[in-house]
């Protein structure tokens, strides 16, 4: 019976097919590693060779010799995800752009407002200057004329309003 020695065989030829869940990356020595760990932070996406599951990047370099000063003067190619960068950099760029005219757009209507504050008011500065009786609600919805005292009041409230909105 010669099934028992092929299957042994079988299964110890297949035994490599289970360390293809493995992460292969160049380290910043130049050296190949192999590990069942993603690789840290700092190593860049274009030293990833493998990742689990049998996906090779096809930007990476192939030998396991450390990389000579001339290959590493060389610009390396481009990743495949550059496109993706570009329109990522662009939508940053556009949403950038938006958020300051939306804040440009919102300083001029606080300035109007300021602008429109000031000139109301004057007015009513101009008004409480000139002497002219002047009649306001009160509580209970009946007008009532002011008196200097209130008279004297509303002229400062109205002087700090111009004091803060009108520079």
């Amino acid at each position: 019976m010669k099934f028992a020695p092929l299957c042994v065989l079988a299964c110890a030829l297949a035994l490599p097919l289970a360390a293809s869940a493995q992460w292969q990356w160049i380290d910043n020595q130049g050296k190949k590693v192999f590990s069942d760990q993603p690789p840290t932070a700092d190593v860049p996406e274009k030293n990833i060779l493998r990742r689990p599951g049998g996906k090779a990047a096809a930007a990476a370099p192939a030998t396991d010799a450390p990389r000579t000063d001339a290959a590493a003067a060389a610009p390396a190619p481009a990743p495949k995800t550059a496109g993706v960068d570009k329109e990522l950099e662009e939508k940053a760029r556009k949403a950038e752009e938006a958020e300051k005219a939306r804040r440009a757009a919102e300083e001029q209507k606080v300035a109007k407002a300021k602008a429109d504050n000031c000139n109301r008011a004057r007015q009513g500065k101009a008004t409480m200057d000139s002497g002219m009786r002047v009649a306001r609600m009160n509580d209970k919805g009946e007008r009532e004329i002011m008196d200097d005292q209130a008279r004297a009041a509303e002229q400062r409230r109205l002087q700090d309003v111009i004091n803060a909105d009108c520079k």
